[in-house]
């Protein structure tokens, strides 16, 4: 055969091959079409942001930024952005995502307005995650229904009234962030009913008030921090020398009085913070813990010798003036 027929043999056999093969980029499209439009009306809902900038017609929204779609079925399971610029309430059309196991917006200034109602819609929502925004109004009783729920994080914004007692039940929370807003009342008895073992719980800067509820005692938490709220009464039962998990407890500037002298500490304890309380009594021998990373006694009214050995005396003084007369170092006074 003469060279330029084979070219143009060649040649054409490529274009049929092209013409009668299915689209490499098009085949790519996994997402499926009813997610899409959702997510393409979530970004039109916040004002189009830079932050969704690859949210694109044209190509695969299990590409898009913030989105991840389940490997076999390809239906949307997380959604986030963080530090971004998405504006105004979040539109109830997350809700239209029914397989979304995850929801995280993350330092988002303009978001605005209550947490909508439509989350509730949301049954196999594994952890929400609405931080440093400016949401208001409650949090919402409804999410006591989400029983897939193991994490929530509502801190820094600027929610308002109590904590709801359905958030305790439900069975498989092993974490909770309500941190830094305005919340008031009690700490809800049922949070002593919490399934998870090495349990998170963060309340602190807030305005709680009340008695912390007896049933916490009854559960093996990891990491309690209650501090900058109007908490009263007796906090020794969250102690204990028969508890394996608790390390970090932060009960700080609230209004707490209890024996501290009375308390057996668990050895796993590595950071205890009780400034700015009501407590009395001594310091236990049984804190001479080796490993303590952070200690902090101070404005309260213990008095006594404070024990030596272990890590207490790696604190300065700061972690025990302002009480009614505490001695040894690493104070100046010393003990008759």
């Amino acid at each position: 055969m003469e060279a330029p027929k084979l070219v143009s043999t060649l040649f054409l056999t490529i274009i049929i091959f092209v013409s009668t093969c299915p689209n490499p980029f098009l085949s790519a499209q996994l997402c499926h079409p009813k997610d899409k439009n959702v997510l393409l009306q979530i970004k039109k809902a916040f004002k189009d942001p830079y932050t969704y900038a690859s949210w694109d017609t044209s190509s695969d929204c299990c590409d898009w930024y913030g989105v991840e779609c389940h490997e076999k079925t390809h239906q949307v399971i997380s959604l986030s952005a963080n530090n971004g610029d998405l504006s105004g309430p979040i539109p109830p059309q997350v809700a239209e995502l029914p397989y979304l196991q995850y929801l995280d917006f993350h330092k988002q200034p303009n978001i605005t307005g209550p947490i909508p109602t439509a989350i509730a819609k949301l049954k196999n929502l594994k952890s929400l995650s609405i931080t440093w925004t400016k949401i208001t109004g409650p949090i919402p009783d409804f999410l006591g229904q989400l029983k897939n729920l193991d994490f929530i994080a509502l801190s820094y914004n600027s929610l308002t009234g109590p904590i709801p007692s359905s958030i305790g039940l439900l069975p498989k929370l092993t974490g909770l962030r309500l941190d830094r807003n305005k919340l008031t009342g009690p700490i809800p008895d049922t949070f002593g009913q919490f399934k998870g073992n090495d349990f998170y719980l963060y309340l602190s800067h807030n305005q709680l008030s009340g008695k912390i509820p007896v049933s916490l005692g009854n559960k093996e938490f990891t990491y309690v921090d209650l501090s900058r709220n109007k908490l009263e009464g007796d906090a020794s039962f969250l102690f204990g020398s028969g508890k394996t998990t608790v390390q970090h407890v932060d009960l700080s500037r609230n209004l707490l009085e209890f024996d501290l002298s009375k308390v057996e500490f668990p050895k796993s304890l590595i950071f205890l913070d009780l400034n700015h309380n009501k407590i009395s009594g001594t310091i236990p021998a049984g804190l001479t813990v080796p490993e303590f990373q952070q200690f902090n006694v101070s404005y309260n009214r213990l008095c006594g010798k404070i024990p030596v050995g272990g890590s207490l005396q790696k604190f300065d003084y700061s972690a025990y003036f302002h009480n009614l007369c505490l001695c040894g170092a690493p104070l100046d006074q010393k003990c008759k």
